[in-house]
């Protein structure tokens, strides 16, 4: 694993943005083709923002998973993950080949529909973020490191859902979801590369326990130091309660 920390999160998201780029491009070349898992939320702006806007990416050539959605929530309302990824990445770059969740649907039947999909060959890179909880994706602690599904139903913790309400996805905490279908945490360390953008002060004391604290399920991304091509971008903020000596020695 290796982390790089920015001054602030717009030059993070330029930086992890021109990574992502360049593993796209180079399955692309290697194989005809990309496969790629992409992450939600308002820690996902910049970063998507700097990705699709880069002329450098034959989209038409990318395949698009994505990590969580929550159950019973209709694509027009704010909060959609589907209407998230719609605006952000599909309008944008016109990408054809993709796999929403419908959360509508009864979640046995689309966990089976994409987990077909997914498994018919590996995912070249995923995009993550981590919760304020350590969540990753919407594997909540304690997450389950050991099922071998692609994706399951999860029950969202409280601290999960007041993030989302802060990220002002919802008007009250009442509207937030209990339930969502997301990627397990095995699924998501199949990718042959995973970039996890985790910018501002919000996300400090989560990055400080997933990235020096036990790897426990209790700290779902700490998961993440497991994996052996794992690349971390914080800001300053996100990164301030990390030991000096530890972020030299994990950027190496």
């Amino acid at each position: 694993m290796q982390v790089k920390v920015f001054p602030d999160k717009k030059l993070a998201a330029r930086a992890a943005a021109e990574q992502a780029e360049s593993v796209i491009n180079d399955a692309i070349v290697g194989k005809g083709k990309a496969r790629i898992i992409a992450a939600t939320g308002a820690s996902q702006f910049e970063f998507l923002d700097e990705l699709t806007k880069n002329p450098g990416v034959d989209w038409s050539k990318v395949e698009m998973f994505h990590l969580d959605e929550y159950l019973n929530l209709s694509e027009s309302h704010p909060a959609s993950f589907r209407k998230y990824l719609r605006e952000r990445i599909i309008e944008k770059t016109g990408i054809k080949h993709f796999h929403l969740l419908d959360g509508e649907r009864k979640p046995t039947d689309m966990i089976a529909e994409v987990t077909a999909e997914i498994r018919k060959a590996p995912i070249d890179i995923a995009f993550v973020g981590i919760g304020e909880n350590g969540h990753l994706a919407f594997n909540d602690p304690p997450a389950d490191f050991e099922t071998n599904e692609a994706y399951i139903v999860v029950e969202l913790d409280e601290a999960c859902r007041r993030q989302q309400l802060g990220e002002g996805w919802f008007k009250s905490l009442e509207e937030v979801p209990h339930r969502a279908l997301s990627m397990t945490v095995k699924q998501v360390l199949k990718a042959k590369e995973i970039i996890a953008i985790v910018p501002d002060a919000r996300k400090a004391a989560a990055v400080s326990t997933c990235l020096q604290g036990e790897i426990s399920p209790m700290a779902p991304a700490s998961i993440l130091r497991t994996h052996p091509n794992t690349t971390i971008y914080l800001d300053q903020y996100s990164a301030s309660l990390l030991r000096p000596e530890l972020v030299e020695e994990l950027s190496r």
